[in-house]
């Protein structure tokens, strides 16, 4: 009998003592890897259909959709082809990576770090930050679906609410404020090109969507996924669909990120100075493409 059938038979399993338990040490995932565990609680055992194995080999063959951006804005016959490139990943794929995107790779970095020094910073400082409060400018914590969902994902995740109102400096943690405040104003400035690009991909002006204010609100989301002793019974982030506009992610190169595509999950190649843009489902009546988007815990 497996680990997953023998938690959910014992009879004195009290999940929701359990999860009440875990969300009290304001430590979160990291603070569990770090009390030194062996074994995944069993608040994290996900049902053995629920789990994805790594693609197999006719899935490596697949080439994920790289756009260079570079010239877009200076030279009409680039834009045309990047604009194509664009419109054809969106209803094919829902995902596309971007290079030359005109955000500095050490401001890419800088933020990496900046997600890295919040999240190893020490733990009696982080528990300042650990809410369940949605109304909170900055709210830390570990699955904000933690009593919901059916198992709890092996992460500790950020959400800050950045425009249109952005927060002040008190409502940020110092070891990130700087960064934060700067890679929101360089995120700002790609979605409004993007969003200009998808809009000529649609037949329209290119102010449309921006005109629409799709690109005037914008949440950052730090995810964390420390190690995990065993991989093979918990998930990082489950299948899942963005059901915003656009999501920008800036990924680290520890490979896990995978898209659902012709029935495959399709893991996302690591390009230094990349990032991957998700058609969100707010866009998807207009590109014709649902997506699915899952992350998978590392050992």
């Amino acid at each position: 009998m497996g680990r997953t059938s023998q938690a959910q038979a014992q009879p004195n399993y009290e999940r929701e003592s359990e999860l009440k338990a875990f969300d009290a040490t304001k430590t979160g995932v990291k603070g569990l890897v770090e009390s030194g565990i062996t074994r995944v609680p069993r608040i994290f055992i996900h049902p053995q259909n629920g789990l994805h194995n790594k693609p197999n080999s006719l899935n490596t063959e697949l080439k994920f959709p790289l756009i260079d951006l570079n010239d877009v804005a200076e030279d009409p016959i680039r834009r045309k082809e990047a604009v194509d490139e664009i419109r054809e990943a969106s209803e094919t794929w829902g995902f596309f990576q971007v290079i030359n995107h005109g955000i500095p790779g050490p401001i890419l970095g800088e933020m990496l770090e900046g997600v890295r020094r919040f999240f190893e910073e020490d733990d009696e400082e982080k528990k300042k930050w650990y809410t369940r409060d949605s109304n909170t400018r900055f709210v830390y914590n570990s699955n904000f679906d933690l009593y919901s969902s059916p198992a709890a994902n092996w992460r500790d995740t950020v959400y800050c609410q950045v425009a249109p109102h952005p927060p002040t400096p008190q409502q940020l943690p110092t070891v990130c404020r700087d960064i934060v405040v700067e890679y929101t104003q360089q995120v700002l400035r790609l979605g409004k090109s993007l969003f200009e690009m998808l809009s000529e991909a649609l037949g329209l002006k290119a102010n449309h969507l921006e005109e629409m204010k799709c690109g005037d609100g914008l949440a950052l989301l730090l995810h964390y996924y420390p190690v995990c002793p065993e991989p093979e019974l918990t998930m990082g982030t489950t299948q899942h669909a963005d059901s915003d506009f656009l999501t920008v992610l800036l990924n680290d190169q520890v490979n896990g990120l995978q898209v659902l595509y012709q029935n495959q999950w399709v893991d996302v190649p690591h390009i230094s100075g990349s990032l991957v843009v998700n058609i969100g489902d707010l866009l998807q009546a207009s590109l014709y493409q649902m997506t699915s988007l899952l992350v998978q815990s590392t050992g």
